[in-house]
């Protein structure tokens, strides 16, 4: 188990490195940020002097030293636009974004699971039927015109939710949360749901798979022959087994959530990281992008090695050192 853990975190650290490289030249060769701050009237030296302030005047590489340098230490630059750590805009705007996903990741499982539960023990039932469509509906509709239809529903039409912002927020463990109150509920709503669309029809087909392959196998049949409750069956022996693959799915699937809300949050105004790097990418402040890009890096290496730890726990036969018991 430590020896697995230990390579991991050397390929981790590895994959890091590769990433960063990547991410820091592919967004410092894409436009010129000093022409957005410098006016119409700033001249030559005026420009120069931007370039200076900005650190642009070095060498790409003698910057990338410098960068990685910086990171070493926490440090990820400083944003052009608001002169202040990259960082600490992330973990300004992350709680709000790490709220809508664990939202949209409640809604998939709290639904998912169930559904693809009726939809795998009555399979040629006409709620099947609708269950499965609804899950290719998920897969298959874009987000954006998605979160559009529900602002039309239940915005405008209905006016039942609102459709911008984060609503009214309270303070825990000096985390603002919207969850906790009423307005807070209503303006998470819309986009939690849109979020959760393709991960719920995701849990849907997956948890439908296992149901249809765990009950034909042989212990599910031998739990019936000794007069085993049906309920203790799919909670114990069904259930048991086919949240190993769902699990994998959704901890990958989840940083993908945390790192490609941007859609959602854009179009319902939410004030997470993914709206944050719109406005950047708008500016060009490449260091708050390149910081963003990296702690997506980051956070992705980390969930994958969670997961693999998950799988272990959740399956006992599997082994992550690669010996017996």
């Amino acid at each position: 188990m430590l020896g697995y853990v230990a390579r991991r975190l050397v390929q981790s650290v590895f994959v890091l490195f590769v990433m960063t490289l990547l991410v820091f030249f592919g967004v410092n060769v894409i436009g010129n940020p000093v022409y957005i701050f410098a006016s119409s009237e700033c001249t030559q030296a005026c420009v120069n002097a931007i370039i200076a302030d900005l650190g642009l005047d070095r060498p790409i590489w003698e910057q990338y030293f410098v960068f990685v340098g910086n990171a070493l230490t926490g440090d990820l630059g400083r944003s052009f636009t608001f002169g202040v750590p990259a960082m600490s805009l992330i973990w300004a705007r992350l709680p709000a974004t790490l709220e809508l996903a664990f939202a949209a990741l409640f809604i998939a499982v709290a639904l998912g699971l169930p559904l693809g539960a009726i939809a795998g023990l009555r399979p040629n039932a006409i709620s099947s039927r609708l269950i499965m469509g609804f899950s290719t509906l998920g897969f298959s509709v874009p987000v954006f015109w998605i979160g559009l239809i529900f602002i039309m529903i239940f915005s405008v039409e209905l006016g039942w939710l609102p459709a911008i912002g984060r609503g009214r927020t309270v303070s825990i463990l000096g985390l603002e949360v919207s969850f906790l109150t009423r307005e807070g509920l209503a303006h998470l709503a819309m986009p939690a749901f849109t979020l959760s669309l393709f991960m719920l029809a995701m849990v849907i087909r997956l948890t439908r798979a296992g149901m249809r392959e765990v009950l034909l196998a042989d212990y599910v049949k031998f739990a019936r022959a000794n007069g085993v409750p049906e309920w203790r069956i799919l909670s114990l022996h069904v259930m048991k087994n086919i949240l190993i693959p769902i699990v994998t799915v959704l901890g990958m699937e989840f940083g993908g959530v945390i790192a490609f809300a941007v859609v959602t949050e854009s179009i319902f105004s939410w004030p997470g990281v993914g709206k944050m790097l719109i406005d950047a990418i708008a500016v060009l402040d490449r260091p708050l992008i390149v910081a963003y890009l990296v702690f997506v890096v980051f956070m992705f290496v980390f969930i994958n090695l969670l997961v693999d730890i998950l799988y272990s726990v959740l399956d006992p036969r599997v082994r992550l050192g690669g010996g017996r018991r």
